[in-house]
């Protein structure tokens, strides 16, 4: 099922927000990121049987690429999956036919209990053997290649028998899902577990990388007055983050890339100016691209 995802059309976008819907349908595809542009929402908004929140998607949807993600799922979690929640799911994504279903590498549910946060999980065989049956049924049921996305994480198991890199891909390589490669994330767990974050999207494998999600992060000390990094949502993307971007997209070419925003919410405005940012860095790549190729001192056929 997996797919070779090559050097796509530069495309960016932002979560869709109940208060952004009027401007955005006023504005219309063509004036919004000059028609580059998608949409993304969380699945657990839309799971209803009618009413406006559905009214709306489907206007959105008739005018802009939709990327539905799941919070909701518990691919981790170390019971079955909720077949009703599975079955919801069903409905809205054959109901609105997303470009990209994702959901997290982590676990929020356990013994009937709902958590409202995702949890981390330790990278070792049994694990993966869950992880991969859970996106194996997930995959069977929507009919459709899921992306995994890397968690941002605040402590590690000791019981971990391989790097989080090296899961991912196994999981990759046995499901045929792809990937949802979190950059913010990747910061955010490298600052807390003194970690290079450069080196998991170096090893991840990059054919894989399907989307990318760029949000920012709250700062805070640690028991130890170490540096403690909260992926909340609350705030603009951090230089830092878009330092790492921008060597991201070096290394992958152009990737659809996402804002994430859900918490101290700004104008429509504000988030398209940060989209806009990673559009043009994924047409800076492009545009360098093809300079490369036309300055190659080289007659004949060039092979890139």
């Amino acid at each position: 099922m997996h797919e070779r995802h090559s050097s796509p059309v530069p495309l960016a976008g932002v979560g869709l927000k109940t208060a952004h819907v009027p401007a955005l349908l006023e504005r219309g595809p063509d004036r919004f990121l000059g028609g580059a542009g998608f949409l993304e929402v969380h699945a657990e908004n839309y799971m209803v049987d009618g009413g406006p929140m559905l009214r709306h998607l489907e206007r959105v949807r008739s005018q802009w690429p939709l990327s539905i993600h799941g919070v909701g799922l518990s691919i981790g979690g170390d019971g079955p999956l909720d077949r009703d929640h599975l079955d919801r799911l069903d409905r809205l994504v054959t109901r609105f036919e997303p470009r990209w279903f994702s959901e997290h590498l982590a676990w929020s549910s356990h013994g009937g209990h709902w958590f409202n946060d995702l949890l981390p999980l330790p990278y070792d065989r049994a694990t993966l053997n869950r992880v991969c049956d859970h996106i194996d049924q997930v995959q069977e049921r929507l009919r459709r290649q899921l992306l995994l996305e890397n968690p941002s994480t605040y402590l590690g198991y000791a019981g971990s028998t391989m790097d989080e890199a090296t899961f991912l891909a196994e999981v990759v390589r046995r499901t045929g899902c792809a990937l949802l490669l979190d950059v913010n994330n990747a910061y955010v767990s490298g600052v807390n577990h003194g970690c290079d974050p450069w080196a998991l999207i170096a090893a991840l494998p990059a054919e894989a990388v399907a989307e990318i999600h760029l949000a920012g992060f709250a700062e805070d000390r640690d028991a130890a007055d170490d540096r403690l990094l909260i992926d909340h949502h609350g705030a603009a993307v951090d230089p830092a983050v878009w330092s790492l971007y921008e060597r991201t997209i070096a290394l992958l070419g152009p990737v659809p890339t996402l804002i994430e925003r859900d918490n101290h919410l700004p104008a429509l405005a504000v988030l398209e100016q940060e989209a806009q940012r990673a559009l043009d860095l994924q047409r800076q790549w492009a545009v360098a691209r093809v300079d490369a190729v036309t300055e190659c001192p080289f007659q004949g056929t060039v092979t890139a």
